[in-house]
């Protein structure tokens, strides 16, 4: 119903999501599209946050066989995004390299080989001339060793979350921007209600997909939640000749590079040794991730640290054409955490996209459906859920050393690979 000022409210429903990005705005579609009652909490404008700031990029090859399946189903997914859901998403299925420069670094791509041959996931070593070839502004110099991704892709990022959150609300979503959650209505057997400026939702689900807010929702529900955002950022140059969308992803190890095409240009991000970490509870309330502070010279630090594998970036000509960044949460293990919020009944999180949260969040949402109405998913996510760090708190400076860590060896923390970059 509307108020007489024009604002939307609900009194009631199946499961409250608080966040509209891509975690939260999949999760609302897929128990949507399930038949459930469900109200989207959104604190800014819909979409608007750390989703559209990603870089946009898959990788299947994970650290363990269910995170690979649930990669892989995600893949599935995205391709078929708009048949799905009737709503636009450019998708691009480039394939990625990987580029090893030492020893270490090329064990671990032969391990990745083998998890892909086991898995199903195609992906192969090539020689540099064949990778050069895929990728002509490559150079061949300090290469010990590369893989080849075939399928995997780089989608749109701004389109994914608000597709879902328009398809969500075609199938009876209500969706509710500058509405954040205030409190929560706690009672003997766990979750009764969601708390807003508008008034209280009752309802016995409520799914924590707040993004760099998800601690303090967590907080609020009465749940520990070991998170910490951190900056993360990217460039994208102007136009390039001879740059296109064929060229493939590519990720060089140990400086935890990665490089795309983007517009006619290039993308260039990565992760510093020492990241902005942020207290959301130190911020206005106010806050959104449009005033998050930058800093360009992080990425040209990047840039020159790669400077023999793309020379391009050290053109004096190389115009950038937009710089963005953003606020994924991070966890101790580099590895997302979406199940039940223990010792709260009703309670549900999906956070630690630890900068990989956009392109897994179709098969995450879905299996999230699944085990919110179900009981159980039909993917494994037990790996992935937060009782793993039941009974293990840390205090709050080795949570963000630990933390730190994560993403300063993103790319080697666990041989996974990233999924969204």
């Amino acid at each position: 119903r509307q108020t007489k000022e024009g604002w939307l409210v609900i009194d009631s429903a199946d499961v409250v999501v608080i966040g509209s990005g891509a975690f939260g705005a999949s999760a609302a579609y897929h128990l949507a599209r399930r038949g459930a009652r469900v109200a989207v909490l959104e604190r800014a404008a819909l979409a608007s946050q750390t989703s559209p700031r990603a870089a946009g990029l898959s990788s299947q090859v994970r650290a363990t066989p269910a995170l690979t399946r649930l990669a892989q189903r995600a893949v599935t997914k995205l391709a078929a995004f708009s048949e799905e859901t009737g709503q636009p998403l450019r998708f691009t299925r480039s394939g990625a390299l990987k580029i090893a420069r030492t020893d270490r670094d090329a064990e671990q791509l032969a391990r990745e080989v083998g998890r892909g041959a086991t898995a199903g996931v195609p992906i192969e070593l090539i020689s540099v001339a064949e990778a050069r070839r895929r990728l002509p502004i490559l150079g061949e110099r300090g290469i010990v060793a590369v893989t080849w991704s075939p399928t995997d892709c780089n989608v749109e990022p701004s389109e994914l979350p608000i597709g879902y959150c328009r398809a969500a609300e075609k199938l009876g979503a209500v969706l509710l921007p500058h509405t954040p959650a205030t409190g929560f209505a706690i009672g003997a057997g766990g979750v009764e209600g969601v708390r807003t400026p508008r008034g209280t939702i009752a309802t016995r689900v409520v799914v924590d997909a707040a993004g760099g807010w998800a601690r303090l929702v967590a907080t609020g529900l009465g749940g520990p939640l070991p998170v910490v955002p951190t900056r993360h950022q990217l460039l994208i140059t102007e136009p390039i000749p001879g740059v296109g969308p064929e060229f493939p992803i590519a990720r060089v190890i140990d400086a935890n590079v990665y490089v795309r095409h983007e517009r006619g240009g290039l993308m260039l991000g990565g992760y510093e040794a020492d990241p902005l970490q942020v207290d959301m509870a130190a911020l206005s309330p106010s806050f959104d991730i449009a005033e998050l502070p930058l800093d360009i010279e992080v990425l040209w630090r990047l840039a020159r640290s790669v400077s023999e594998q793309f020379p391009i970036f050290q053109d004096p000509t190389i115009r950038v054409a937009e710089h963005r960044g953003g606020l994924p949460t991070l966890t101790t293990d580099d590895r997302y955490v979406a199940g039940p919020l223990p010792g709260v009944p009703g309670a549900w999180v999906m956070s630690g996209c630890c900068v990989g949260g956009l392109s897994v969040s179709p098969a995450l949402g879905e299996a999230m459906a699944e085990w919110i109405l179900d009981g159980a998913p039909t993917l494994d996510l037990s790996g992935i859920s937060p009782v793993r760090f039941a009974g293990r708190e840390l205090d709050e400076s080795e949570l963000r050393e630990r933390c730190r860590h994560a993403y300063a060896t993103h790319y080697r923390a666990s041989g996974a690979g990233p999924t969204t970059t």
